[in-house]
């Protein structure tokens, strides 16, 4: 018996002493939400090929100041990190708009259809009209993506009757969204109350 306990023992204290978990991981990852606590350095660490260009402009409709970084500017894998603070150790937003490779835990990513988003959704969306600062919102309409944090903004691919120039929830049939063959033209989650 004591044999037996000294084994388990051993192996007890083998399994302890792997290696050690963090919540924030230092492996290169093209899931938008996994950049969420990360801090500026650790993302230059990271994406060291990224080409980071920063800077500081006016956000939140020109009321406030705040640095920001791209990463793979001028690439279909452009991402723009802007931070809560001069110190770029908290996310404030993220929005990517390129057709590369970042995609959200949810598996939505830019350029997929209409369809793919009612379906990830599990329930029928809406969005609102175009040619305004929010063209395009996605409204979730309570389905599974309801508090995914995800803003997703449509764009069509077939130039839309005029009718859906507007700032109100277009009201549109299958059809007309098929015609315009609405496609996902970028992705935002905003952590500003966090």
């Amino acid at each position: 018996m004591n044999k037996f306990m000294m084994f388990l023992s051993l192996i007890i204290l083998a399994g302890c002493s792997g290696t050690k978990t963090t919540s924030k991981s230092n492996a290169k990852s093209y899931s938008i939400e996994n950049l969420e606590n990360l801090n500026s350095e650790e993302i230059k660490s990271i994406y060291a090929d990224a080409n980071i260009q920063e800077a500081s402009e006016m956000f939140e409709e020109g009321t406030t100041q705040r640095p920001y970084s791209i990463l793979y500017p001028d690439t279909e894998n452009e991402l723009m990190l802007i931070w809560k603070n001069k110190e770029k150790d908290q996310i404030y937003e993220i929005r990517t708009k390129g057709n590369g490779k970042w995609a959200s835990n949810t598996g939505i990513k830019v350029g997929d259809s209409y369809q793919t988003l009612v379906e990830k959704n599990g329930k029928d969306i809406s969005f609102y009209g175009f040619g305004w600062d929010y063209g395009g919102a996605v409204l979730w309409n309570g389905g599974k993506l309801e508090n995914s944090g995800l803003r997703v903004f449509l764009q069509p691919e077939a130039t839309p009757p005029s009718k859906f120039y507007s700032d109100k929830i277009a009201k549109a049939t299958a059809q007309e969204i098929q015609d315009m063959n609405l496609k996902v033209a970028s992705i935002v989650i905003n952590y500003a109350s966090e």
